[in-house]
Protein backbone atom coordinates (compact mmCIF):
# COMPACT_ATOMS: atom_id res chain seq x y z
CA UNK A 1 0.00 0.00 0.00
CA UNK A 2 1.21 3.48 -1.18
CA UNK A 3 1.96 5.70 2.20
CA UNK A 4 0.18 8.99 1.81
CA UNK A 5 2.78 11.53 0.60
CA UNK A 6 2.89 15.38 2.20
CA UNK A 7 4.92 18.52 1.13
CA UNK A 8 6.35 20.88 3.33
CA UNK A 9 7.15 24.08 2.22
CA UNK A 10 9.32 26.27 4.89
CA UNK A 11 12.43 28.00 4.69
CA UNK A 12 14.04 27.18 7.54
CA UNK A 13 15.92 24.65 7.44
CA UNK A 14 15.86 23.29 10.88
CA UNK A 15 12.18 23.51 11.21
CA UNK A 16 11.60 21.69 7.68
CA UNK A 17 14.38 18.43 8.82
CA UNK A 18 12.24 18.67 12.42
CA UNK A 19 8.73 18.78 10.33
CA UNK A 20 10.18 15.81 7.40
CA UNK A 21 11.48 13.57 10.46
CA UNK A 22 8.07 13.85 12.72
CA UNK A 23 6.15 12.89 9.49
CA UNK A 24 8.18 10.20 7.97
CA UNK A 25 8.18 8.51 11.34
CA UNK A 26 4.68 8.70 11.16
CA UNK A 27 4.73 6.18 8.24
CA UNK A 28 4.24 9.10 5.65
CA UNK A 29 5.97 9.92 2.90
CA UNK A 30 7.55 13.75 2.31
CA UNK A 31 8.81 16.52 -0.27
CA UNK A 32 9.57 19.37 0.40
CA UNK A 33 10.51 23.10 -0.50
CA UNK A 34 12.06 26.33 0.43
CA UNK A 35 10.34 28.81 -1.76
CA UNK A 36 6.45 29.64 -3.13
CA UNK A 37 8.39 28.40 -6.63
CA UNK A 38 10.23 25.12 -5.83
CA UNK A 39 6.53 24.27 -3.96
CA UNK A 40 4.65 25.25 -7.61
CA UNK A 41 7.06 22.44 -9.00
CA UNK A 42 6.22 19.73 -6.80
CA UNK A 43 2.91 20.47 -7.10
CA UNK A 44 2.53 20.48 -10.63
CA UNK A 45 4.48 16.77 -10.40
CA UNK A 46 3.15 14.90 -7.76
CA UNK A 47 -0.29 14.76 -5.93
CA UNK A 48 -0.10 14.78 -2.34
CA UNK A 49 -2.39 14.11 1.13
CA UNK A 50 -1.53 17.62 2.66
CA UNK A 51 0.66 20.63 1.87
CA UNK A 52 2.14 21.78 5.11
CA UNK A 53 3.62 25.56 4.07
CA UNK A 54 4.97 28.24 6.39
CA UNK A 55 3.57 31.93 5.63
CA UNK A 56 6.21 34.08 5.22
CA UNK A 57 8.61 32.86 2.18
CA UNK A 58 11.59 34.53 0.54
CA UNK A 59 9.68 34.70 -3.20
CA UNK A 60 6.07 35.41 -1.55
CA UNK A 61 3.55 34.11 1.16
CA UNK A 62 1.97 30.89 2.09
CA UNK A 63 -1.59 32.49 1.49
CA UNK A 64 -0.96 32.32 -2.08
CA UNK A 65 -0.23 28.69 -2.10
CA UNK A 66 -3.78 28.03 -0.42
CA UNK A 67 -5.37 29.58 -2.74
CA UNK A 68 -3.68 27.99 -5.57
CA UNK A 69 -4.26 24.08 -4.04
CA UNK A 70 -7.65 24.63 -3.29
CA UNK A 71 -8.51 26.02 -6.33
CA UNK A 72 -6.47 23.68 -8.79
CA UNK A 73 -6.90 20.45 -6.47
CA UNK A 74 -10.19 20.79 -4.35
CA UNK A 75 -10.03 18.06 -2.62
CA UNK A 76 -6.59 18.12 -0.97
CA UNK A 77 -5.93 19.97 2.18
CA UNK A 78 -3.32 22.38 3.15
CA UNK A 79 -2.35 23.72 6.17
CA UNK A 80 -0.16 26.94 7.24
CA UNK A 81 2.43 27.38 9.82
CA UNK A 82 1.99 30.91 11.36
CA UNK A 83 4.28 32.92 13.72
CA UNK A 84 2.97 33.09 17.40
CA UNK A 85 0.35 35.32 17.82
CA UNK A 86 -0.42 35.96 14.55
CA UNK A 87 -4.40 35.54 14.81
CA UNK A 88 -5.13 38.00 12.16
CA UNK A 89 -2.73 35.59 9.48
CA UNK A 90 -4.13 32.22 10.71
CA UNK A 91 -7.86 33.56 10.12
CA UNK A 92 -7.44 34.85 6.86
CA UNK A 93 -5.75 31.66 5.81
CA UNK A 94 -8.60 29.60 7.33
CA UNK A 95 -10.72 32.51 5.22
CA UNK A 96 -9.22 31.40 2.20
CA UNK A 97 -9.21 27.73 2.26
CA UNK A 98 -7.09 26.53 4.57
CA UNK A 99 -7.37 22.95 6.64
CA UNK A 100 -6.24 24.28 9.56
CA UNK A 101 -3.25 25.87 11.12
CA UNK A 102 -0.25 25.32 13.53
CA UNK A 103 1.86 28.14 15.52
CA UNK A 104 5.48 28.67 15.74
CA UNK A 105 7.06 26.84 17.64
CA UNK A 106 5.41 24.07 16.25
CA UNK A 107 4.51 21.47 19.05
CA UNK A 108 4.81 18.37 17.69
CA UNK A 109 1.85 16.72 19.39
CA UNK A 110 -1.06 19.75 17.85
CA UNK A 111 1.28 18.58 14.14
CA UNK A 112 0.27 15.15 14.91
CA UNK A 113 -3.75 15.55 15.60
CA UNK A 114 -3.92 18.25 12.14
CA UNK A 115 -1.66 15.29 10.22
CA UNK A 116 -4.39 12.92 11.26
CA UNK A 117 -7.33 14.87 11.07
CA UNK A 118 -5.67 15.54 7.34
CA UNK A 119 -5.63 12.20 6.57
CA UNK A 120 -8.99 11.40 7.76
CA UNK A 121 -10.30 12.56 4.48
CA UNK A 122 -8.11 11.10 2.21
CA UNK A 123 -8.89 7.99 0.01
CA UNK A 124 -5.97 5.88 1.69
CA UNK A 125 -4.09 7.13 -1.58
CA UNK A 126 -1.33 10.13 -2.11
CA UNK A 127 -3.83 11.31 -4.99
CA UNK A 128 -6.27 14.20 -4.78
CA UNK A 129 -8.05 13.46 -1.48
CA UNK A 130 -11.65 12.66 -1.49
CA UNK A 131 -14.21 12.58 0.90
CA UNK A 132 -16.15 9.19 1.82
CA UNK A 133 -18.06 8.21 -1.12
CA UNK A 134 -20.95 7.20 1.63
CA UNK A 135 -22.34 9.61 2.97
CA UNK A 136 -25.40 9.99 5.21
CA UNK A 137 -28.99 11.26 3.76
CA UNK A 138 -29.21 14.87 4.54
CA UNK A 139 -30.87 16.09 7.97
CA UNK A 140 -32.12 19.29 5.93
CA UNK A 141 -35.04 18.77 4.28
CA UNK A 142 -36.04 21.08 1.42
CA UNK A 143 -35.67 21.93 -2.59
CA UNK A 144 -36.11 25.73 -2.36
CA UNK A 145 -32.95 27.59 -3.61
CA UNK A 146 -32.06 28.99 -0.12
CA UNK A 147 -31.59 25.32 1.00
CA UNK A 148 -30.12 24.32 -1.97
CA UNK A 149 -27.18 27.18 -1.65
CA UNK A 150 -27.30 25.93 2.18
CA UNK A 151 -26.09 22.65 1.80
CA UNK A 152 -23.79 23.28 -1.07
CA UNK A 153 -22.18 25.75 1.31
CA UNK A 154 -21.85 22.82 4.03
CA UNK A 155 -20.35 20.59 1.49
CA UNK A 156 -17.50 22.93 0.71
CA UNK A 157 -16.86 24.40 4.45
CA UNK A 158 -16.92 20.29 5.90
CA UNK A 159 -14.07 19.46 4.92
CA UNK A 160 -12.48 22.86 6.69
CA UNK A 161 -10.91 22.99 10.32
CA UNK A 162 -11.95 26.39 10.26
CA UNK A 163 -14.52 27.91 13.47
CA UNK A 164 -18.33 28.25 11.61
CA UNK A 165 -20.81 30.32 13.19
CA UNK A 166 -24.23 29.51 12.47
CA UNK A 167 -26.59 32.50 12.63
CA UNK A 168 -30.41 32.41 12.42
CA UNK A 169 -33.62 32.60 14.16
CA UNK A 170 -34.56 30.46 16.91
CA UNK A 171 -36.36 27.39 15.83
CA UNK A 172 -34.54 27.62 12.33
CA UNK A 173 -32.67 24.68 12.48
CA UNK A 174 -28.52 25.33 13.87
CA UNK A 175 -27.64 22.14 15.65
CA UNK A 176 -29.44 20.40 12.88
CA UNK A 177 -26.75 22.63 10.52
CA UNK A 178 -24.30 21.89 12.94
CA UNK A 179 -24.56 18.01 12.91
CA UNK A 180 -24.89 18.46 9.75
CA UNK A 181 -21.05 19.48 8.85
CA UNK A 182 -20.26 17.07 11.28
CA UNK A 183 -21.62 14.41 9.21
CA UNK A 184 -20.10 15.31 6.25
CA UNK A 185 -16.35 15.86 8.13
CA UNK A 186 -13.43 13.96 8.28
CA UNK A 187 -14.54 13.75 11.59
CA UNK A 188 -17.81 12.52 11.57
CA UNK A 189 -17.16 8.98 13.08
CA UNK A 190 -16.26 11.05 16.40
CA UNK A 191 -18.02 13.09 18.82
CA UNK A 192 -20.18 15.61 18.40
CA UNK A 193 -21.10 17.38 21.36
CA UNK A 194 -23.70 20.44 22.05
CA UNK A 195 -23.67 22.47 24.57
CA UNK A 196 -26.15 25.30 25.15
CA UNK A 197 -23.87 28.08 26.89
CA UNK A 198 -26.89 29.54 28.06
CA UNK A 199 -28.32 26.76 30.11
CA UNK A 200 -25.29 26.67 32.29
CA UNK A 201 -24.87 28.42 36.00
CA UNK A 202 -21.78 30.72 35.72
CA UNK A 203 -20.10 29.23 38.73
CA UNK A 204 -20.09 25.81 36.64
CA UNK A 205 -18.72 27.11 33.50
CA UNK A 206 -14.65 26.06 34.04
CA UNK A 207 -15.89 22.63 35.19
CA UNK A 208 -17.60 21.97 32.81
CA UNK A 209 -15.98 23.09 29.88
CA UNK A 210 -12.88 22.19 30.51
CA UNK A 211 -13.28 19.44 33.34
CA UNK A 212 -11.28 18.77 37.06
CA UNK A 213 -9.21 16.81 39.15
CA UNK A 214 -10.78 14.80 41.87
CA UNK A 215 -10.40 16.86 44.84
CA UNK A 216 -10.37 20.34 42.98
CA UNK A 217 -13.31 21.74 44.91
CA UNK A 218 -15.57 20.38 47.71
CA UNK A 219 -18.20 17.86 45.52
CA UNK A 220 -15.05 16.84 42.96
CA UNK A 221 -15.13 12.96 44.49
CA UNK A 222 -13.29 12.19 40.88
CA UNK A 223 -11.82 13.51 38.01
CA UNK A 224 -13.88 14.30 34.86
CA UNK A 225 -13.71 15.46 31.92
CA UNK A 226 -15.13 18.19 30.34
CA UNK A 227 -17.16 19.61 26.83
CA UNK A 228 -13.10 19.99 25.35
CA UNK A 229 -12.16 16.90 26.71
CA UNK A 230 -15.47 14.98 25.48
CA UNK A 231 -15.36 16.48 21.78
CA UNK A 232 -11.70 15.39 21.27
CA UNK A 233 -11.24 14.53 17.67
CA UNK A 234 -14.80 15.90 16.76
CA UNK A 235 -16.71 18.51 16.63
CA UNK A 236 -18.09 20.79 19.71
CA UNK A 237 -20.98 23.30 18.93
CA UNK A 238 -21.58 26.15 21.42
CA UNK A 239 -24.97 26.58 20.87
CA UNK A 240 -26.57 30.39 22.62
CA UNK A 241 -23.00 31.21 22.19
CA UNK A 242 -23.85 34.97 22.92
CA UNK A 243 -24.74 34.19 26.56
CA UNK A 244 -21.59 33.41 27.72
CA UNK A 245 -20.40 35.60 30.65
CA UNK A 246 -17.11 37.82 29.58
CA UNK A 247 -14.89 36.12 32.16
CA UNK A 248 -15.70 32.57 30.49
CA UNK A 249 -15.38 34.40 26.98
CA UNK A 250 -11.72 35.20 27.77
CA UNK A 251 -10.95 31.71 29.43
CA UNK A 252 -12.69 29.73 25.99
CA UNK A 253 -10.63 32.28 23.36
CA UNK A 254 -7.06 30.74 25.10
CA UNK A 255 -8.47 27.11 24.98
CA UNK A 256 -9.53 27.61 20.85
CA UNK A 257 -6.31 29.84 19.98
CA UNK A 258 -4.08 27.53 22.23
CA UNK A 259 -5.85 24.31 21.35
CA UNK A 260 -5.00 23.01 25.13
CA UNK A 261 -6.99 23.15 27.88
CA UNK A 262 -5.95 22.32 32.12
CA UNK A 263 -9.00 20.79 34.31
CA UNK A 264 -9.37 22.80 37.08
CA UNK A 265 -6.56 21.33 39.59
CA UNK A 266 -4.25 20.81 37.56
CA UNK A 267 -1.09 21.30 37.11
CA UNK A 268 -0.20 20.65 33.52
CA UNK A 269 -2.56 21.26 29.79
CA UNK A 270 -3.66 19.11 27.82
CA UNK A 271 -4.08 19.23 23.73
CA UNK A 272 -7.39 19.00 22.24
CA UNK A 273 -7.98 18.59 18.97
CA UNK A 274 -11.50 19.76 18.36
CA UNK A 275 -13.69 21.79 15.69
CA UNK A 276 -15.25 24.71 17.48
CA UNK A 277 -19.28 25.49 15.58
CA UNK A 278 -21.07 28.16 17.62
CA UNK A 279 -24.59 29.10 17.26
CA UNK A 280 -26.88 32.26 17.77
CA UNK A 281 -29.79 33.72 17.20
CA UNK A 282 -28.55 36.97 18.23
CA UNK A 283 -26.80 39.41 16.33
CA UNK A 284 -23.09 38.69 17.52
CA UNK A 285 -21.66 42.10 16.14
CA UNK A 286 -24.29 44.17 17.90
CA UNK A 287 -23.06 42.52 21.03
CA UNK A 288 -19.20 43.28 20.36
CA UNK A 289 -20.29 46.83 19.42
CA UNK A 290 -22.34 46.90 23.28
CA UNK A 291 -19.67 45.44 24.97
CA UNK A 292 -21.13 42.03 25.46
CA UNK A 293 -19.21 40.05 23.58
CA UNK A 294 -15.12 40.03 23.46
CA UNK A 295 -13.68 41.50 19.58
CA UNK A 296 -11.21 39.12 19.59
CA UNK A 297 -13.20 36.23 20.18
CA UNK A 298 -16.45 37.01 18.25
CA UNK A 299 -13.15 37.05 14.92
CA UNK A 300 -11.99 33.31 16.01
CA UNK A 301 -15.30 32.25 16.40
CA UNK A 302 -16.68 34.31 13.20
CA UNK A 303 -14.44 32.86 10.49
CA UNK A 304 -17.14 31.20 8.11
CA UNK A 305 -20.36 32.36 9.11
CA UNK A 306 -23.31 30.41 7.93
CA UNK A 307 -26.78 32.08 7.99
CA UNK A 308 -30.01 29.70 7.96
CA UNK A 309 -33.04 30.70 6.36
CA UNK A 310 -36.23 31.63 8.34
CA UNK A 311 -39.06 29.28 7.58
CA UNK A 312 -41.20 31.96 6.12
CA UNK A 313 -38.05 32.69 3.25
CA UNK A 314 -38.45 28.88 1.82
CA UNK A 315 -42.09 28.36 2.25
CA UNK A 316 -42.08 26.04 -0.83
CA UNK A 317 -40.35 23.33 1.32
CA UNK A 318 -43.39 23.11 4.20
CA UNK A 319 -44.90 20.46 2.24
CA UNK A 320 -41.67 18.56 2.45
CA UNK A 321 -41.65 19.28 5.73
CA UNK A 322 -44.02 18.32 7.10
CA UNK A 323 -44.63 14.84 5.13
CA UNK A 324 -41.26 14.60 7.14
CA UNK A 325 -42.13 15.28 10.27
CA UNK A 326 -45.81 13.74 10.19
CA UNK A 327 -43.75 10.84 8.87
CA UNK A 328 -41.32 10.75 12.01
CA UNK A 329 -43.97 11.52 14.63
CA UNK A 330 -46.04 8.10 13.30
CA UNK A 331 -42.54 6.39 13.53
CA UNK A 332 -42.20 7.09 17.00
CA UNK A 333 -46.04 6.16 18.01
CA UNK A 334 -44.84 2.50 16.89
CA UNK A 335 -47.23 2.79 14.53
CA UNK A 336 -50.09 4.45 16.54
CA UNK A 337 -51.13 8.17 15.21
CA UNK A 338 -50.06 9.08 11.61
CA UNK A 339 -51.98 11.28 9.09
CA UNK A 340 -51.58 13.06 6.04
CA UNK A 341 -52.46 16.75 5.28
CA UNK A 342 -55.78 17.67 3.65
CA UNK A 343 -55.30 20.32 0.66
CA UNK A 344 -57.11 23.38 2.77
CA UNK A 345 -54.49 22.53 5.47
CA UNK A 346 -51.00 22.98 3.88
CA UNK A 347 -52.81 25.79 1.95
CA UNK A 348 -52.75 27.63 5.13
CA UNK A 349 -49.43 26.32 6.74
CA UNK A 350 -48.06 27.89 3.48
CA UNK A 351 -49.83 31.11 4.72
CA UNK A 352 -48.41 31.03 8.05
CA UNK A 353 -45.54 33.44 9.02
CA UNK A 354 -43.56 30.71 11.31
CA UNK A 355 -42.25 32.98 14.16
CA UNK A 356 -41.17 30.04 15.77
CA UNK A 357 -40.16 28.58 12.79
CA UNK A 358 -39.72 24.46 11.66
CA UNK A 359 -39.87 24.45 15.65
CA UNK A 360 -43.19 26.26 15.51
CA UNK A 361 -43.81 23.32 12.46
CA UNK A 362 -43.12 20.59 14.68
CA UNK A 363 -45.52 21.62 17.25
CA UNK A 364 -48.34 22.52 15.22
CA UNK A 365 -48.10 19.33 13.85
CA UNK A 366 -47.74 17.34 16.62
CA UNK A 367 -50.95 18.68 18.35
CA UNK A 368 -52.62 18.60 14.52
CA UNK A 369 -52.19 14.65 14.73
CA UNK A 370 -53.88 14.18 18.03
CA UNK A 371 -57.27 15.67 16.93
CA UNK A 372 -57.10 14.55 13.63
CA UNK A 373 -59.76 12.23 12.06
CA UNK A 374 -59.83 9.49 10.08
CA UNK A 375 -55.60 9.95 8.91
CA UNK A 376 -56.07 13.47 7.63
CA UNK A 377 -55.45 16.61 9.43
CA UNK A 378 -57.96 19.95 8.25
CA UNK A 379 -57.38 23.33 9.25
CA UNK A 380 -59.48 23.29 11.97
CA UNK A 381 -56.60 20.74 13.32
CA UNK A 382 -53.93 22.81 12.88
CA UNK A 383 -55.23 25.59 15.07
CA UNK A 384 -53.59 29.07 13.52
CA UNK A 385 -55.76 31.29 15.36
CA UNK A 386 -53.43 34.31 15.50
CA UNK A 387 -51.62 35.92 12.44
CA UNK A 388 -48.28 36.07 13.02
CA UNK A 389 -46.46 38.08 10.38
CA UNK A 390 -43.47 40.06 11.51
CA UNK A 391 -41.38 42.60 9.49
CA UNK A 392 -37.56 41.46 10.92
CA UNK A 393 -36.47 45.33 10.01
CA UNK A 394 -39.10 46.78 11.76
CA UNK A 395 -37.92 49.29 14.80
CA UNK A 396 -38.40 47.95 18.05
CA UNK A 397 -41.44 50.57 18.69
CA UNK A 398 -43.07 49.50 15.38
CA UNK A 399 -46.42 48.41 15.81
CA UNK A 400 -47.55 44.56 14.74
CA UNK A 401 -47.81 44.88 11.09
CA UNK A 402 -50.34 43.13 8.83
CA UNK A 403 -50.57 42.88 5.59
CA UNK A 404 -54.04 44.31 4.07
CA UNK A 405 -55.35 41.16 3.33
CA UNK A 406 -54.40 39.78 6.17
CA UNK A 407 -55.95 43.23 7.95
CA UNK A 408 -59.41 42.36 6.36
CA UNK A 409 -59.35 38.92 6.84
CA UNK A 410 -59.18 39.50 10.75
CA UNK A 411 -61.56 42.17 10.63
CA UNK A 412 -64.04 40.19 9.26
CA UNK A 413 -62.95 37.27 11.88
CA UNK A 414 -62.90 39.66 14.96
CA UNK A 415 -66.10 42.10 13.70
CA UNK A 416 -68.21 40.54 11.77
CA UNK A 417 -70.89 43.26 12.93
CA UNK A 418 -68.97 46.10 10.95
CA UNK A 419 -71.66 47.70 8.80
CA UNK A 420 -72.47 50.36 7.00
CA UNK A 421 -72.46 52.46 10.07
CA UNK A 422 -68.27 51.56 9.97
CA UNK A 423 -68.14 51.74 6.47
CA UNK A 424 -68.23 54.45 4.03
CA UNK A 425 -70.04 54.03 0.75
CA UNK A 426 -66.38 53.24 -0.90
CA UNK A 427 -66.04 50.10 1.27
CA UNK A 428 -63.21 52.00 3.84
CA UNK A 429 -64.08 52.47 7.17
CA UNK A 430 -64.73 55.77 8.01
CA UNK A 431 -62.01 55.82 11.22
CA UNK A 432 -59.54 54.03 9.89
CA UNK A 433 -57.08 54.11 12.80
CA UNK A 434 -59.36 53.19 15.06
CA UNK A 435 -60.85 50.42 13.00
CA UNK A 436 -57.19 49.32 13.06
CA UNK A 437 -56.86 49.69 16.25
CA UNK A 438 -59.27 47.41 17.10
CA UNK A 439 -58.19 44.34 14.88
CA UNK A 440 -54.70 44.67 16.32
CA UNK A 441 -56.36 45.26 20.08
CA UNK A 442 -58.27 41.96 19.71
CA UNK A 443 -55.06 39.70 17.96
CA UNK A 444 -52.87 41.23 21.01
CA UNK A 445 -55.73 40.09 23.68
CA UNK A 446 -56.02 36.63 21.70
CA UNK A 447 -52.19 35.57 22.26
CA UNK A 448 -52.83 37.13 26.13
CA UNK A 449 -55.40 34.87 26.67
CA UNK A 450 -54.01 31.98 24.92
CA UNK A 451 -50.94 32.04 27.25
CA UNK A 452 -52.72 32.75 30.18
CA UNK A 453 -50.71 37.14 29.87
CA UNK A 454 -47.89 35.03 29.87
CA UNK A 455 -46.00 38.47 28.16
CA UNK A 456 -42.99 36.28 26.98
CA UNK A 457 -44.69 33.49 25.11
CA UNK A 458 -47.36 36.10 23.67
CA UNK A 459 -44.53 38.38 22.28
CA UNK A 460 -43.06 34.95 20.96
CA UNK A 461 -46.35 33.94 19.63
CA UNK A 462 -46.89 37.07 17.92
CA UNK A 463 -43.43 37.09 16.48
CA UNK A 464 -42.37 40.68 17.86
CA UNK A 465 -40.00 41.38 20.70
CA UNK A 466 -41.37 41.31 24.83
CA UNK A 467 -40.38 45.42 24.19
CA UNK A 468 -42.74 45.75 21.05
CA UNK A 469 -45.77 43.54 22.90
CA UNK A 470 -44.83 45.54 26.32
CA UNK A 471 -45.31 49.28 23.82
CA UNK A 472 -48.67 48.39 21.98
CA UNK A 473 -50.07 47.05 25.31
CA UNK A 474 -49.54 50.86 26.72
CA UNK A 475 -50.35 52.29 23.81
CA UNK A 476 -53.77 50.11 23.46
CA UNK A 477 -54.46 50.00 26.90
CA UNK A 478 -54.49 46.64 27.59
CA UNK A 479 -54.06 45.63 31.17
CA UNK A 480 -54.21 42.32 32.38
CA UNK A 481 -57.82 41.26 34.01
CA UNK A 482 -57.48 41.39 37.75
Amino acid sequence: MVSPRILVVDDEADLRELLEITLVRMGLDVDSADSVAAARAHLAQNRYALVLTDMRLPDGLGIELVREVVGNCKNTPIAVITAFGSADNAVAALKAGAFDYVSKPVALEQLRLLVHSALRLEGTTGACVKLAKHLPATRLIGDSPAMQSLRAQIARLARSMAPVAISGESGSGKELAAREIHARSARAGQPFIAVNCGAIPDNLMEAEFFGYRKGAFTGAMEDRDGFFQAAHGGTLMLDEVADLPLAMQVKLLRAIQERRVRKIGATTEEAVDVRIISATHKDLARCVEQGGFREDLYYRLNVIELALPALRQRREDIGLLADAILARLAASDNGGNSAILGPGALQALCGHAFPGNVRELENILERALAFAENGVIEVADLALKIPKLRNPTAPESASVSLRASEVAGSAEAVAPDVGANRLGEDGIPRCLPDYLSGIERDIIQRALIQTRFNRTQAAELLGISFRQLRYQMQKLDITEPK
